[in-house]
């Protein structure tokens, strides 16, 4: 009995020892599922990160709505958000308002956050004041016309963490905050995602270095879609890159960052795929 009860207390400090901390969870889901670095990290030469500069601001988006820098998010307290509280990151990530009252762009896809759990809300801010301030000053948005902002399918209420133990409905979860959606949709018309009719069937259009890429139907159809595609075989181009045909996909989808998914991760955004009604 003795020797029983003395494993038993071993094995539980061992389960504590190994408990993930919100800090942890919150660079987990900054840093791989929600790919914040693929757009608020400078990038170098040959659009490889600056993991030295992580976070303190990144690309630059000129569309007919706005011209806009992804923000400096380190907790520097002039040119980051070192001087925000913990609720206005939170109002910023779920409600798209600065501090000051002042929107952020549409490209900052705030409407899929509202999904967020409070747990991972407070993981992500408990991260976020971990990082290494870095001083670095993005110009300020200009904003040409008002664009309404848009809130995705299933964003509009936090998660219920009981789901978790579904994994189409964990595949949901994973695959909104990812918003994957916000490129694998197309317009309705100029500033509107088509999420009604359009809800994962690709064809938007994404320039750069690399030419130009287009986004990839994602959803269950046979042909245009990923119906017949193998588990591994999404599971590849979700964290490789390459093709079912083996062909290489184009950026700027965030292969880099998804292959440090957890399997079980990775696993459940797909079962999720499998779900979406097929599009041509």
């Amino acid at each position: 009995m003795i020797r029983y009860v003395v494993s038993g207390a071993v094995a539980l400090l061992s389960t504590a020892a190994l408990a993930e901390t919100p800090a942890e969870r919150g660079a987990y889901l900054v840093n791989t599922v929600m790919t914040c670095q693929n757009c608020h990290t400078p990038k170098g030469p040959g659009g490889v990160p600056q993991f030295d500069k992580d976070l303190s601001g990144g690309l630059s988006f000129d569309e007919p709505p706005f011209k806009v820098t992804a923000s400096n998010i380190t907790p520097d307290k002039e040119t980051g958000i070192g001087a925000w509280s913990d609720a206005d990151i939170k109002k910023a990530l779920v409600q798209g308002v600065r501090p000051n009252g002042v929107p952020l762009a549409a490209v900052m896809p705030t409407g899929f956050y509202g999904m967020l759990t409070p747990g991972d809300l407070d993981a992500i801010v408990a991260h976020l004041r971990t990082l290494k301030p870095v001083s670095n000053k993005v110009p300020d948005p200009i904003y040409k016309i008002n664009v309404p902002r848009q809130i995705a399918p299933y964003a509009e209420n936090p998660f219920d963490v009981t789901n978790f133990r579904v994994p189409e409905k964990k595949g949901l979860y994973l695959v909104t905050i990812a918003h994957c959606m916000e490129c694998h949709t197309p317009f309705a018309k100029a500033g509107e995602v088509d999420f009604k009719n359009s809800y994962g069937k690709g064809g938007r259009e994404f320039p750069g270095p690399w030419g130009v890429s287009v986004a990839r139907n994602i959803t269950s159809h046979k042909e245009k879609g990923i119906g017949a595609w193998s588990d591994a075989e999404i599971k590849r181009a979700i964290t490789q890159g390459i093709s079912r045909d083996g062909s290489r996909l184009k950026p700027p989808m965030g292969y880099a960052f998804y292959a440090k998914m957890t399997d079980a991760d990775l696993d459940a955004m797909i079962a999720y795929l499998r779900q979406i009604s097929p599009l041509e």
